[in-house]
């Protein structure tokens, strides 16, 4: 003999309805499965998925509009690109803003409070990928060459915009154009309180700068090895970039790029470098919870 459905009910702790409830879905279903809940089916399957994933990872420049096109190429069904987005994050993979910035060389320079603008842009990547060189593209938007500039920021104040003339930078000419006419009397002006803040950048660690450093009391603050997106300025040349390309008219000639940039700078707000630099300890508490990975920044 089995139990009753009060009895049922009682030993498994739940209401004598819901034992009824179930008694009679087996009898009139052999099974007691839950049912189907009515939804909107999921857009994509598993194997779109992991093609959604392998796409961005083959052509890390790819954007979402031309997966949107790639998945109906491929499986002659339309999804949108929140879809798309969704796929990609649950892969680990992200969009960021190009990083955009005017001038273009190899050794794109930024220092101050500073930083290397490398002009690298990227539309997808994994989370600590950003600056690999599979994830970088270089854009020249200017033609005949490129522009080579240097700056410094802190709370309240930033130096000049400097340009390099020609030739690549190296550590002698980081000393001579940049430590010692710039860096040297901002330090003094600050006081005891100046820390250089740049990256590893080869002309930056450089012996001879070392040795100029340690010759004159800089202090410089130590730099993790590929964390380029932690530097303030960064946003700094993005900024830049975008107030010289709305210029009018744009600059045409790399005297005028010159020019623009050097107008563009000289009339930064202060709380624009402020706002950045003050952002740096949430930043970096962040970047510290996610060990490493993507930050809204």
């Amino acid at each position: 003999m089995g139990l009753s459905q009060a009895d049922t009910a009682r030993s498994r702790n739940v209401s004598r309805s819901v034992v009824q409830r179930l008694w009679d879905q087996y009898q009139s279903e052999d099974s007691v499965s839950r049912r189907p809940v009515p939804g909107r089916p999921r857009a994509t399957t598993l194997a779109e998925d992991r093609f959604l994933a392998l796409s961005a990872r083959r052509r890390r420049t790819t954007t979402v509009p031309q997966l949107v096109a790639d998945h109906f190429q491929a499986s002659g069904r339309r999804i949108s690109a929140t879809t798309v987005r969704n796929r990609l994050h649950n892969a680990g993979l992200y969009a960021r803003r190009p990083v955009v910035c005017v001038p273009s060389t190899d050794d794109s320079e930024g220092t101050a409070y500073a930083g290397q603008e490398n002009m690298a842009s990227t539309d997808l990547e994994e989370q600590r990928t950003r600056y690999h060189q599979s994830n970088t593209v270089e854009r020249h938007s200017y033609r005949g060459g490129g522009i080579l500039v240097w700056a410094g920021i802190s709370l309240g104040g930033h130096t000049d915009l400097h340009v390099f003339h020609g030739g690549t930078v190296t550590g002698l000419r980081y000393r001579d154009e940049i430590l010692d006419p710039y860096v040297r009397p901002y330090a003094a002006a600050i006081g005891n309180d100046f820390i250089l803040m740049d990256d590893n950048a080869r002309p930056h660690r450089a012996r001879i700068v070392e040795e100029y450093l340690e010759d004159h009391g800089l202090e410089r603050m130590e730099w993790p090895a590929r964390s380029p997106d932690l530097n303030p300025i960064e946003h700094l040349w993005d900024y830049l970039g975008r107030e010289v390309a709305a210029l009018n008219p744009p600059p045409r000639s790399l005297h005028e790029l010159k020019q623009g940039l050097l107008c563009v700078w000289s009339s930064l707000p202060i709380p624009v470098s402020d706002n950045l630099i003050n952002s740096m300890g949430n930043r970096c508490r962040q970047y510290i919870q996610v060990r490493g990975g993507h930050i809204p920044y």
